[in-house]
């Protein structure tokens, strides 16, 4: 009963009664491991044998890790090099850096800004980040002499401009060949390093103001609460295609100003439709299940042509599924279980007490729309 948004750092016991799975064990489970006082652990008095799905969520956890981590596993390996190896990988960083200018952070960057091939410059990455990892073993080991074998110092401000260039390369194919439209809301575009071939200081300004409006825009769509609203999906494709229409590298300054007018509606029209979100939402008592579905139902057409009916029956059945759930929450485990008892849930609410006329189809449907949403709430998905 004492999970989401509970926090006590003086418990110290907590007893399962019950199997809880994947996200929820966890998140149960770290109730009793805040240090307080003289207590330093917790302790879980099992039983219901959570052993196994403790281990299988365990390693789900680790493996997701490794994935994410990916070659940074290799540096650990750095631990072991000797004072030879790191002399030989210095020498090889400068022939790899041999052809750039590295003693000048602004012609390298200029120079890099020429790469256009993303696994050339991921080798360029890749070589400067080994220095800083070098750069540490040096001075953990305490092998001083070899600092002045290169200027680390300077490599460590290179390696901050490649990874710009690296990300920007990345976004603008992602962006540009449309691989990965959706990226655009998760990437961080206002960080991006926008690079013109002749730079005046009025442009500089209208790169200020084109990214605060990027920044603007992208927050108010990331805070959305339902990606499925057609609203919603029209003014991300449109923020998608306004990237598209050109390389990012090559905007210039009338474009620019094209473009913080047209973000700026972009950035209206996501204020307004999430104001309207927020009022639906009051309404189900900050519920953004039922704020969806709501949507959902009345973007329908057929079901009825008021919507107070519709919040009328929806608010019903929020009762009784949340009061259902909250008895025993694990039959969001047996999700057809679910189903069947939320079916009739649905029927009585929406025909017998409203006067809703459903047809099967539509029955099946806003079954489908609540059932999906518990369910998508109970293993922490987003809608």
């Amino acid at each position: 009963m004492l999970l989401t948004g509970f926090d006590a750092k003086r418990l110290k016991k907590l007893y399962m009664g019950r199997v809880i799975r994947k996200h929820n064990l966890l998140q149960a489970l770290t109730r009793v491991n805040r240090t307080y006082k003289e207590f330093k652990y917790g302790f879980v008095v099992d039983f219901a044998d959570i052993s196994k799905e403790f281990d299988a969520t365990n390693k789900a956890y680790f493996d997701e890790l490794q994935s994410e981590l990916g070659d940074e596993m290799e540096h650990y390996s750095n631990l072991f090099k000797s004072k030879e190896e790191i002399e030989s990988e210095i020498q090889e960083i400068k022939e790899t850096l041999f052809i750039f200018d590295t003693s000048n952070a602004e012609a390298f960057s200029q120079q890099i800004s020429q790469i256009q091939d993303v696994k050339q410059m991921q080798n360029v990455v890749k070589v400067l980040e080994n220095a800083k990892s070098l750069y540490n073993l040096i001075r953990l080991f305490g092998h001083y002499e070899l600092l002045e074998k290169i200027d680390f110092a300077k490599l460590i401000v290179l390696s901050r401009e490649a990874n710009n260039h690296l990300s920007l390369l990345n976004l603008k194919n992602k962006v540009e060949d449309g691989s990965d439209t959706t990226n655009i809301l998760n990437v961080a575009l206002e960080d991006v390093v926008f690079m013109f071939k002749k730079i005046s200081e009025e442009e500089l300004v209208l790169a200020d103001k084109l990214k605060n409006t990027l920044r603007k825009t992208r927050e108010a769509l990331s805070s959305n609460f339902d990606k499925k609203d057609p609203e919603f999906i029209s003014l991300k494709e449109e923020l998608e295609r306004l990237f598209k229409q050109k390389k990012l590298s090559e905007v210039s300054q009338e474009e620019m100003n094209a473009n913080i007018g047209s973000l700026s509606k972009i950035h209206d029209k996501i204020k307004e439709l999430n104001r309207q979100n927020a009022l639906l939402r009051d309404k189900y008592s900050q519920d953004e299940k039922y704020a969806r579905i709501h949507k959902r139902l009345t973007e329908r057409g057929n079901i009825s042509k008021s919507q107070m009916q519709i919040f009328e029956a929806l608010q019903c059945v929020k009762e009784d599924a949340d009061e259902k759930v909250l008895q025993n929450t694990d039959m969001l485990n047996n999700e057809s279980f679910f189903e069947r008892m939320m079916l009739t849930n649905i029927i009585n609410r929406f025909k017998t007490q409203q006067k809703i006329k459903l047809t099967p189809v539509t029955t099946r449907y806003i079954n489908n729309l609540v059932v999906t949403e518990y369910i998508n709430e109970f293993h922490g998905e987003t809608a």
